[in-house]
Order: C-alpha cells, then structure tokens, then sequence
C-alpha cells in the first residue's frame, strides 16, 4: 500500500558511458573508423538518411498473454479517511501500512471531508449476483471511512467491506459488477516450484501507475516471517509466505501474484524492510504473497460470515523474556533450565485455559506439542488449531512441571499480549 502523504516521485536517469582513448576491439576488429568489406559497421557520407526498420518482432510472449487476459482484474483501492485519522505506526515500512482490523464507519463523517489516506491494489475474483469480489490486504482497507475502486479502464466505483482479517492481512469487498469485464482465478501455491516465473501486476506508487508489471521467480515457497502488531510494535505470530524477487513496491499490496497461466498463486503483501540506527533501508529483490490456497480458505469464510472465526485461551500473557530474572525466581519459581515461555497475567472465568486449570503466573512452554518460547509461538499454534479441538498444553507452576487438555472455544476479543 502506498500512503498519498508519503508518494516518492520517480526520475528516469540517463547514464551515457563514452569510451576514452580509441575504440573497443573484439576478436581484433576495430570497431571504430571505417569498416572493412565485411559490412560489420556502414558509414554513410550523407547526414538525415537514418531510417526505422521496417522488420517486425513478435512480443506474444506467455507473459504478454498473461497481463492481457488478467490486467482488467487487477484494481486499485483507494483508502480515503477524515483529516484526523493518525498514522500507521510505521508499519508501512514492512506491510506497506496498518495491519489493523479496524473497520470505521463513513457515519459522522461527511464524504466531502474525506481526503486519500493511503492506495493499494486488489484482484477481482468473482461475479455473483450483481456484485464483483475483490480479495485485496487488510492494511490497505484498515480505518477506512470510505472505499474507492478504480478499475483498469479508470472507471471509479464505491466499494463496501464483505469482511476483514487482521491475522492474515486479508480483506474482501464488493462492487457493483454492471462494468466488470474480467475476473481472475486462482491456481493452487502448494503446487509451485522454486525458480518457475512469477508475474505481479499492481499500482506500485499508486494508481498513477496502475496496472504496471513485472516478472520474476518464485525464491521461496514457505517462507516464515514474523507478523508486528501496529500498536505495539510486538510479534504477534509467524506467516508463511512465498518469497519472489518480482518486484513489489509500495502501492502493490493487495493485487495479485500470478503464475506462467494466468492463475493467482498470492497475493503481495509485504516488501521486507531492515532498520538501521538512522534510516531504513529496502531490501531488493525480496517481496512476500500470502499463498493462494489460504486466500481461498479465507476469503470463502469472510463471503459467508464477515469474519474468521479462531480458538481462544481467554487469557493475558507476557513472554517470559520481559519478566526479571529476580522475579522470575521469586514469584514465578522456575528452574534455570527454562529460558522461554508465556506467563499468564490473568486468566478469564469459565474460559477455556481456567477451565483446564491454568492459573495466573502459570508458565506455558508447550501448546499442541509444539515448543512456545513468546506469545508469538502460543498464538501462531493457537491458531493452527479449530473450534472445539482439544489441545494439550505443559506449564511451569511453582516450579512444578504439568500438563493439562484444553478445549477451544470460539475467540471473540483476540489473546491479549501485556508489555
């Protein structure tokens, strides 16, 4: 997602490389001054005679064929808020903006006093019933008091939220369908090989460059990366995504990555960034798409309920890293031999982890039989896991070793991390 307060406009440069001191010689033929009788170089004694040839060269390459058959599918959205609204936190830097599921009203807002807070790009997918979906990011429709899709051919249209999901930075919306033309399908990303082609097509910078492409490979096909909340700045899980050196830019999140056919394989959601002490500075040639095959399986659900259902502990924790060391050998009593963990700084009547038996200052070190070193490792095997599953779990009490079964329960307020 690009941020319109943040635009960077781009130059073209022209470098002119000129050869010092004679010409460049190749296999011994000097390639300056006259030519000999083979006719490698032709001077000519008359100025004004250069012409155009007239050879034609056929461009109808796969990748030709793949931006013509998907390029009216691909969108841009516009993320328009009241003056007022604050920054991203700085997440833009990673994900290109909020990750935030939140999902203002346009009610006390006039749409006149609306300004462009941030674009992106999303990828229509569907036409039902008078309506058009579109699968783009959360963090490009996050906060947004008004939606605006601007499709390939520039027709500007009013987009509404059919659901949102902060975990997987997803989001579906909807419009009306009397002017789409194209839809794109997706391909399955679990069949995909490393070092096969990888096309994006997106509005890096915004839509002023809508519709730009560009090629490369797929690098990776499960890549891990961490997930930051926005408000906190802490890890909040891990995500496995494809890696591509397509190049993917700010503005690009949301829009599709596609395979050698035509077929979405993810969708660009992230450009890694590393923080220096001063600046930061993009890393090239390493973009992130979220699997298509998890597209599908969330997009499906926010089209039926507006939402992801996930399991809940019912607790709030700390990881064990942010706990003294005194502390953590006078209250919590763990031996030396933990190092990693989740202490549980409060935990809800009747929810799932009292039920099981968990106490405050009980310190989780397994979930599904999984080590859980912080409250990213709990969340991203929390979240492995479905709606009434019964999930074992070990814990440090008193020093004392245990292990309990829990049965999940639906999650309606996200597990809350204590600094």
């Amino acid at each position: 997602m690009r941020q319109s307060n943040s635009l960077v406009k781009t130059a073209i440069v022209a470098v002119v490389a000129a050869v010092i001191g004679g010409g460049v010689v190749y296999g011994g033929v000097n390639l300056i001054g006259d030519s000999s009788s083979n006719g490698s170089v032709v001077n000519t004694k008359k100025s004004g005679t250069t012409e155009v040839s007239n050879v034609k060269v056929s461009t109808n390459s796969q990748v030709s064929n793949v931006f013509k058959h998907t390029k009216n599918a691909v969108v841009s959205v516009i993320n328009l808020q009241s003056q007022s609204s604050s920054d991203d936190g700085g997440l833009s830097e990673f994900f290109g903006g909020s990750s935030s599921d939140s999902s203002s009203s346009s009610s006390g807002s006039s749409s006149s006093n609306l300004e462009e807070y941030s674009e992106g790009s999303g990828v229509i997918y569907k036409k039902s019933d008078g309506k058009a979906y579109i699968v783009t990011n959360n963090h490009v429709v996050s906060g947004s008091q008004k939606l605006e899709v601007i499709l390939s051919d520039g027709t500007k249209l009013t987009a509404k939220k059919v659901g949102t999901d902060s975990v997987t930075d997803l989001a579906v919306l909807s419009i009306d369908a009397d002017k789409v033309t194209q839809v794109a399908s997706f391909g399955d990303s679990d069949s995909i090989k490393v070092g096969e082609p990888a096309i994006a097509i997106g509005s890096p910078l915004g839509s002023e460059y809508a519709t730009s492409v560009t090629q490369g490979i797929i690098s990776a096909k499960n890549r891990t990366v961490a997930v930051t909340d926005e408000t906190t700045g802490q890890e909040t899980g891990e995500a496995t995504v494809i890696q591509t050196d397509a190049a993917i830019n700010s503005g690009n999140s949301g829009g599709p990555l596609l395979n050698i056919q035509g077929q979405i394989i993810g969708i660009n959601s992230m450009k890694l960034s590393s923080s220096g002490s001063s600046s930061t500075a993009t890393v090239e040639g390493m973009g992130f798409a979220i699997p298509s095959n998890e597209v599908v399986k969330i997009i499906d659900q926010l089209v039926t309920n507006g939402k992801i259902v996930r399991p809940a502990l019912g607790v709030s924790m700390a990881d064990l890293s942010n706990i003294s060391a005194a502390q953590q050998k006078s209250i919590l009593e763990l031996p030396s031999s933990v190092t990693g963990g989740v202490v549980l700084m409060s935990v809800t009547s009747n929810a799932p982890a009292a039920n099981a038996g968990l106490k405050k200052y009980d310190v989780i070190t397994s979930l599904g039989g999984k080590k859980v070193t912080d409250s990213a490792d709990l969340r991203t095997e929390l979240y492995n896991h479905n709606v009434g599953d019964k999930v074992a779990v070990e814990y440090y009490r008193n020093g004392t070793k245990k292990s309990a079964t829990i049965t999940l329960n639906e999650n309606t307020s996200q597990l809350k991390v204590t600094d």
